[in-house]
């Protein structure tokens, strides 16, 4: 199903690049191998391990995540890492893009065209030349461009939440809530196991070529459907209630994809790359409010943070963000804000890249942080993130430990808005201090506005009229 570019086109676009290995002079990798692994509903405090170690609750006692654990103990936790929106779509656009949702599309629906702006993979080969660029799994849903036509030399196509176990392709009619709570597959759940495949072969041959690489892996897990094996299912119902509203078979598909993640560094070490490899774990969105066979009336999903995907709140958006490979301190924890849209700058300045990247990448280089967490000459555009949804009536923005969300009344005015400090507290309920301090208020939300206005920003009520 992997879809490789003719030899003819790969001719054109690493001309110049060294001669495949076999040859007398093969060349060696002198940039870094990068693997993202991004998971698809997966909340902030959805593993075994902390994502914060001064908030206790940023884990789960029922979950078994090892080997991001293993991420976590071997590489960088960034306390405050975010999804560029609160959908996957918008997301994976942003990652792919190096933009905010605000500019390149805040919906699953965009005229955003990937394939007409720097991409990760085109950012990557042209710091150097010899980069060959895959992506397996999850591409997303009407993302327009195909994985190909944005630079990648190998992918599983234009995948989407179908290709990875949703009801229909389960034999069961209906969207997410329908069928049973849970599915059985003993062989390949969630495509787990053969997505994992796809990105190990690749790995072992272009490390065989000589081919520095990088390769996106996008988990399908733990988006609805809820499927996996009957025997870790047992394993989770043995362990009794969850601590939160999950179920045993959700766990189980948690712990399915973290045995991927495991295989995946197994892999680099074996193939005796993983110290010139970066190795990056985050997730789409902010974990989900409900799931089948749910218990609401236990612990919210994502405790402590308030609200879930589809919302700017802190569970809607704060993600899992982690970072392991060369220079990088073994247990070191980040507080500055980071967020996916800072992959593409990233990557682009870890391989070496120089010449300045397109002006409409919104996203900053995050490499000084990696050596030290608290550099103090990382700066971003505006020293904020931004956040934007007008089609469900808000946006917001995170500069330094504050976050401001504003509410979009129908005329496209700020009808509201909150302020909340999400430093070292990232609880949001109840603790809206806009009015004690109007003057910061003032001055992010003017922030937030250049920037909308800066990237041409759908308003609220322009999407409300699309809809009528």
């Amino acid at each position: 199903m992997h879809k490789l570019l003719p030899t003819t086109i790969l001719a054109v676009l690493f001309a110049g690049a060294a001669p495949p290995a076999g040859s007398a002079a093969a060349p060696k990798p002198t940039a870094p191998n990068i693997l993202l692994i991004l998971t698809d509903d997966q909340g902030w405090s959805q593993t075994s391990q902390p994502m914060d170690p001064r908030v206790p609750a940023s884990a789960s006692a029922y979950l078994e995540t090892p080997h991001i654990h293993r991420l976590a103990r071997e590489g960088m936790r960034f306390t405050g890492g975010y999804s560029p929106a609160p959908l996957c779509t918008p997301t994976r656009r942003s990652i792919l893009c190096g933009t905010t949702a605000a500019r390149s599309g805040s919906e699953f629906s965009s005229k955003w065209v990937p394939a007409e702006h720097v991409t990760i993979p085109r950012a990557l080969k042209r710091a150097h030349a010899a980069y060959r660029c895959a992506h397996f799994g999850k591409w997303g849903e009407q993302m327009i461009s195909t994985p190909e036509q944005c630079g990648y030399d190998a992918s599983d196509g234009e995948t989407g939440n179908l290709t990875g176990g949703m009801p229909a392709s389960l034999g069961v009619k209906g969207g997410h809530g329908a069928g049973p709570p849970h599915f059985i597959d003993n062989t390949d759940p969630k495509r787990t196991v053969s997505v994992t495949d796809s990105a190990i072969a690749f790995m072992r041959r272009q490390h065989e070529a000589g081919h520095p690489f990088y390769v996106q892996v996008s988990y399908y897990a733990v988006h609805l459907s809820v499927v996996c094996r009957e025997d870790m299912l047992e394993k989770y119902r043995a362990k009794g209630v969850p601590d939160r509203g999950y179920t045993p078979a959700w766990a189980a598909m948690m712990e399915e994809m973290d045995h991927g993640v495991g295989r995946l560094l197994t892999a680099l070490d074996e193939l005796g790359i993983a110290a010139g490899t970066y190795v990056f774990f985050t997730a789409d969105n902010g974990g989900r409010g409900t799931l089948p066979g749910g218990d609401e009336t236990r612990t919210a999903t994502n405790h402590p943070l308030s609200g879930a995907k589809h919302s700017l709140y802190e569970g809607g958006i704060r993600v899992p963000f982690i970072a392991r490979g060369p220079g990088i301190v073994p247990g070191a924890v980040c507080h500055v804000p980071v967020a996916g849209y800072d992959f593409l700058p990233t990557f682009y300045d870890l391989a070496g890249g120089t010449v300045p990247l397109d002006p409409g990448v919104d996203g900053a280089s995050i490499r000084a942080l990696l050596t030290d967490p608290e550099d103090p000459g990382f700066q971003r555009p505006n020293r904020a993130l931004f956040f934007h949804r007008p089609g469900r009536g808000f946006s917001a923005i995170r500069q330094g430990d504050h976050k401001l969300l504003v509410w979009w009344d129908t005329n496209s005015t700020i009808r509201s808005r909150e302020l909340y400090d999400v430093g070292a507290d990232p609880r949001e309920e109840g603790r809206n201090v806009a009015e004690e301090h109007p003057g910061k208020a003032d001055a992010m939300q003017a922030a937030l506005l250049a920037h909308l206005d800066a990237v041409n920003a759908e308003k609220a009520g322009d999407v409300r009229k699309k809809r009528k």
